[in-house]
């Protein structure tokens, strides 16, 4: 690969860590930061993650080998959980964590006014994709911004290029379907929230695709391949990427080993001023720990990825080893002519077969093997099973591999040395001295320690001490993260020291106090502003009484057959920005206005392309149609919207993932009147946030719920439009996900954006006589105009629809 000339600073290799031993495993293999959970906020939920004492443990393990360590309180908290979320804070922050990443934007600044000299990181469950959405939480404090992983390195280029704060960005690892952050999957369906780190992967499940009712596709449509980032290190660097984070919380030590060892060792190529060229044993090797039918480019690149998905299994693939030639049963043989190696101890995987084997018995013909190189025809005994001949033989792990790996990070092992300078002063009738001094960032800049032996010097009369001796004593670092780069001898002739132990002792001494500076240094001035104050409203700005609610009708879509005039009165209407951009909807959206307050619905994700488009035409717009205010889906919103802010109502929608009352103040703080709760939030923490919110509060009542939104077409198997697509989406077919329960999920593609729609297979609608709320909105996807007015109706009551095709969602649920 041709040389790209590096012109920016290093960046930091962020690793991810489930458990201790992860720790080890990336920071013995060269991590300059570690990532990782407490036992609650965290989410990767089933990773073991850490309790009080393990963090601090973890910290202090870290920082004396020079390691940064980021914390990730990364779910959404109702109001009940917030103390509990700001104390895991409080605990980490005083043992000397250096970054806390967040999701939840009421934490997210709470964490930013009240805990000085740390840095909070947006975590991409935020669905942080554009410049605007940056700027805004550089402006509301934030350190750094963990970009969505959908977006390509043109566009990361131009957000680099215009704003100030750290940017960060995935380079290795399991990628998701939906934007993080806006995935309901999980929640809506099994009760287990991907928000709230406890994702079952509804993604990772096999689907059939439905063009009306004619299938059109099927296998695990949902499941993309794993990204790999290597070939574009060198561009990544020169953008000025600040972290490059490695996903896999959920991995062994043995893939954090090997991904972290592969990542070090491009990262300081590029760096070089040497050739760049990727040795391909390390992309077998990537392959080797952790692939789902190879690795892609995940959304980096401006071309169309049409390799994206994974349509054929959805976890680890490994190795293909080869097809299997012949089969004998009763011996338990398979015959095979390898296309990778092959080892006693590696497992293997067979098509048709569940689970794994490990090869215990190796044979080229009468002779056991340990290890069988690639083209050799062997075969492997104790197989039993239903084998076949021409079934594909995978290889899932290999024993040479990770013992190379468990052997990088055994307790003890330390490969990660940090330099240090060291002056010895022995002198007649005086104490041995030792003057240590390291000058390490970014926690060893100028640290000196200064010891003092009780041992004075003797006299020589046969032996006097050689320096050679001294130098042999004080460099004996062992197991110890450091090592001597210099040493200075200030030694008198002829002088005998008592006892050589006497200068172990020493030196020991002085780096238990190198490791103390280290962490004192970091924690000394770490306190909390304040304590908790929890949000309280005294008011009553809500509508306890069904008959003064007032009505919102939002559309998904718009449908130019229906006559809208029909409809039964309601106080707002919603309608999404790209029917204003399509004249076919002009006179439609006019019948509208006649009803009601109209609202213009900004979309969850704004790409470039409709960025211009909505800044080209906003204005032709708002002086065409009656506008009253937009719906705000994403943080970017508030920048784009900026010269508007001032002269239209803004109302929160449901994808800011409102789940406490801290959040509801800083959007109330930005602008926002009115909000919309998550619909994730089930009934106890829901009644908490009406009553007290600082906000009049619109809680979606009826509608059935987009549960992931997608930069990836299921039409066109790509995440880009491109010119040979058959352009099934510009049809009036409508397509379904079907799953292996027969349950149908309306999708619904965007030729504007390449964004797609997933809807749930079922309507939620329920009952909220019992919950105190300003106004209810009714989303409005397929309904014609009868079905609306009835629903309306029922609205109007505090009713709920029932029967087979409604849910409650959450509110029933624990959460």
């Amino acid at each position: 690969m041709e040389k790209e000339k590096i012109k920016t600073s290093k960046p930091e290799l962020l690793v991810p860590a489930g458990d201790f031993e992860c720790v080890r495993a990336g920071v013995q293999n060269g991590a300059d930061c570690i990532y990782f959970g407490a036992n609650m906020f965290s989410a990767r939920a089933s990773a073991k993650n850490f309790s009080s004492e393990e963090l601090k443990q973890v910290i202090k393990y870290c920082k004396i080998r020079n390691v940064k360590t980021n914390l990730t309180l990364n779910t959404l908290i109702t109001d009940s959980e917030f103390s509990d979320a700001i104390e895991i804070a409080k605990e980490a922050y005083e043992y000397g964590i250096d970054a806390i990443i967040v999701q939840d934007l009421g934490l997210a600044r709470y964490l930013i006014k009240h805990f000085p000299n740390i840095e909070i990181h947006g975590s991409t469950q935020m669905s942080v994709h554009n410049l605007e959405g940056v700027l805004e939480l550089e402006k509301l404090g934030f350190k750094r911004v963990v970009l969505a992983r959908e977006v390509p390195i043109n566009e990361i280029e131009y957000i680099r290029n215009n704003c100030s704060v750290d940017l960060e960005m995935f380079i290795h690892g399991a990628l998701c379907i939906s934007y993080s952050g806006q995935c309901l999957f999980s929640s809506l369906i099994g009760g287990r929230s991907g928000n709230r780190g406890k994702c079952a992967q509804p993604c990772r499940l096999p689907y059939t695709l439905l063009e009306d009712n004619n299938v059109i596709d099927k296998g695990y449509l949902l499941s993309p391949r794993d990204l790999c980032s290597i070939e574009y290190l060198p561009k990544l660097i020169n953008i000025g990427i600040n972290s490059f984070k490695i996903e896999g919380r959920m991995k062994t030590p043995e893939y954090v080993a090997t991904v972290t060892r592969i990542y070090r060792k491009y990262i300081d190529l590029a760096m070089s001023d040497k050739s760049y060229i990727i040795d391909e044993q390390d992309k077998k090797d990537l392959l080797q720990v952790f692939n789902r039918g190879g690795f892609s480019s995940g959304h980096l690149t401006s071309s169309p990825n049409k390799d994206l998905i994974f349509p054929e299994k959805p976890n680890n693939v490994g190795l293909f080893l080869g097809n299997i030639q012949k089969y004998n049963s009763n011996k338990g043989h398979i015959t095979i002519k390898l296309n990778e190696s092959l080892s006693i101890g590696d497992s293997i995987s067979i098509d048709g077969e569940e689970g794994k084997y490990t090869v215990s018995e190796l044979m080229q013909g009468n002779n056991n093997l340990k290890v069988a190189t690639n083209g050799q025809v062997v075969t492997i005994g104790r197989m039993k099973g239903n084998i076949k001949p021409g079934a594909k033989v995978y290889k899932l792990t290999s024993k040479i591999l990770f013992d190379l790996c468990k052997n990088s990070f055994a307790q003890g092992t330390e490969n990660k040395k940090i330099p240090i300078s060291c002056t010895i002063t022995i002198k007649r009738n005086m104490p041995i001295k030792l003057r240590i001094n390291a000058n390490n960032p970014p926690f060893y800049n100028n640290i000196i320690i200064n010891v003092e032996s009780d041992m004075i010097p003797e006299e020589s009369i046969n032996s006097p001490i050689a320096p050679e001796r001294i130098k042999n004593q004080i460099s004996k670092l062992g197991n110890t993260p450091y090592f001597i780069e210099t040493l200075h001898i200030d030694l008198d002739q002829n002088l005998h020291i008592p006892s050589i132990s006497g200068l172990n002792n020493l030196r020991r001494e002085a780096i238990n106090k190198l490791e103390e500076a280290v962490i004192n240094n970091f924690v000394k001035d770490r306190n909390v502003i304040s304590t908790i104050n929890q949000i309280e409203n005294n008011k009553n700005i809500n509508n306890t009484n069904i008959e003064d609610r007032k009505i919102s009708l939002s559309f998904d879509n718009l449908d130019i057959n229906l006559d809208y005039s029909k409809l039964d009165k309601v106080d707002n209407i919603y309608i999404p920005l790209k029917f204003f951009t399509n004249k076919l909807y002009e006179n439609k959206i006019l019948e509208l206005s006649s009803i009601s307050n109209i609202f213009i619905t900004m979309p969850t994700i704004i790409k470039p392309n409709y960025k211009n488009l909505l800044l080209n035409t906003l204005n032709a717009i708002l002086s065409k149609f009656n506008i009253k205010g937009f719906i705000v889906s994403n943080i970017s919103a508030f920048i784009l919207l900026k010269d508007y802010i001032d002269k239209y109502n803004l109302i929160s929608n449901y994808t800011m993932n409102v789940f406490n009352c801290n959040t509801i103040k800083e959007l109330k703080d930005l602008g926002i009147q009115m909000v919309t709760p998550s619909i994730e939030l089930n009934k106890e923490p829901l009644q908490h946030l009406c009553n007290n919110s600082l906000l009049p509060v619109e809680l979606i009542v009826y509608g059935r719920a987009v549960l992931m939104n997608c930069s990836y077409c299921l039409l066109g198997k790509s995440n880009k439009c491109y010119p040979e697509c058959k352009m099934r989406c510009s049809t009036n077919n409508k397509y379904y996900l079907k799953d292996r329960l027969g349950f149908k999920f309306r999708i619904v593609p965007d030729n504007i954006q390449t964004v797609t729609a997933i809807y749930n297979s079922k309507i939620t609608s329920i009952d909220s006589s019992d919950l105190n709320i300003y106004s209810a909105r009714i989303n409005i996807l397929d309904e014609n105009i009868d079905e609306i007015n009835d629903i309306i109706q029922t609205v109007k009551k505090g009713k709920k629809l029932e029967g087979n095709n409604y849910t409650n969602g959450n509110l029933n649920r624990e959460i």
